[in-house]
């Protein structure tokens, strides 16, 4: 039998990287990780070689039946160099959590974008807006709600791959949505959230949608569009220390420049202090606190501070990899 091994990676586009995929025909595959082969792609169309000497290697680290295709699979991959060693656009390789101590949940928010009127999927005529925001965020019908039918099907999709998706809701403007994927492991969380990221682009595709992840996709009194990053280690889990907790959100402060870094590309005009965001050049954090840089959720202070953090910075377009990875670094540096 013969099956169908999609190959999905990150390209060298900067200052965001987008997915690129393509498919690979195997005989009598078995279905698991260890048995999918390197593949090569040509760098030099991708920007990430150049043409005279173009062969990059794709490594898969992650692998999930693919429920939209017959005999499919997604798999998840890092680029290599020839030699084998990880390629400059390769942030998975960067992260230090080779233990899978570190546990992420990330909430991934998008907007359904018209190709057609280069608006939101929902809004008016461009120059024009829908009612103010408010009714819209986790609301029901049809004059509140669009794009439903893209969000359930993904949503299927994300359960029936395997990945650990744990909910959906409408958003804050018109158009906008959010899911969220949470793994033990950091890499493992980077790798689903790709994975859907991926399936997401295709389901739009079906119907002629784009999936914008700009962090304020329209100007003016509307809600930009994050990636809140929920991150715990064993320390958060089982400490049962409020001075714990607050010493691993300080460990934050000294590196505000170095996470704005990896949040995502045009984050300066979400994080301006309003709309449920902090300021990208200052540092807070607080419980309950969603106007703060980290908020320490009330579940974990009712939990007699244990737990997790949520970073409420990172942009819809940031890759879960670097987020991730300068996050772990942070909380190691407060060694505790």
């Amino acid at each position: 039998m013969k099956s169908k091994l999609e190959y999905i990676w990150l390209d060298g586009y900067k200052p965001t990287q987008t997915l690129r995929s393509k498919t690979k025909v195997v005989n009598d595959f078995s279905g698991k990780l260890a048995d999918c082969p390197i593949w090569s792609f040509d760098g030099s169309s991708t920007e990430q070689a150049k043409g005279g000497s173009s062969d990059l290697l794709l490594k898969p680290v992650a692998i999930f039946p693919d429920p939209d295709r017959k005999n499919g699979f997604l798999v998840m991959t890092e680029v290599m160099n020839p030699d084998r060693t990880p390629h400059e656009t390769n942030a998975r390789a960067s992260i230090d959590d080779d233990d899978n101590d570190f546990w992420f949940g990330f909430e991934q928010e998008y907007v359904l974008w018209n190709i057609d009127t280069h608006s939101p999927y929902g809004f008016p005529a461009p120059g024009y807006y829908p009612a103010p925001q408010g009714p819209y965020y986790c609301s029901v019908g049809g004059e509140f709600i669009v794009g439903r039918d893209i969000a359930e099907k993904h949503l299927d999709l994300c359960i029936e791959a395997g990945l650990n998706i744990e909910g959906i809701n409408a958003e804050v403007m018109k158009g906008q949505w959010e899911y969220q994927i949470f793994a033990k492991g950091a890499k493992a969380a980077g790798d689903q959230l790709w994975v859907a990221r991926y399936m997401l682009e295709r389901v739009a595709e079906q119907h002629g949608i784009r999936i914008n992840l700009e962090p304020k996709p329209v100007a003016g009194d509307w809600n930009g569009s994050g990636m809140h990053a929920n991150f715990s280690n064993t320390t958060l889990r089982t400490c049962g220390s409020k001075a714990t907790f607050e010493k691993i959100c300080e460990a934050f402060r000294p590196f505000i420049a170095e996470h704005i870094a990896v949040y995502g590309a045009d984050n300066e005009k979400r994080l301006t202090g309003r709309h449920e965001t902090a300021r990208i050049d200052q540092f807070s954090f607080g419980v309950s606190d969603r106007g703060a840089s980290i908020r320490i959720p009330i579940a974990a202070v009712e939990n007699g501070f244990k737990g997790w953090l949520e970073d409420r910075r990172p942009a819809s377009n940031a890759d879960p990899y670097k987020v991730a990875s300068r996050i772990v670094k942070t909380v190691k540096s407060a060694k505790i």
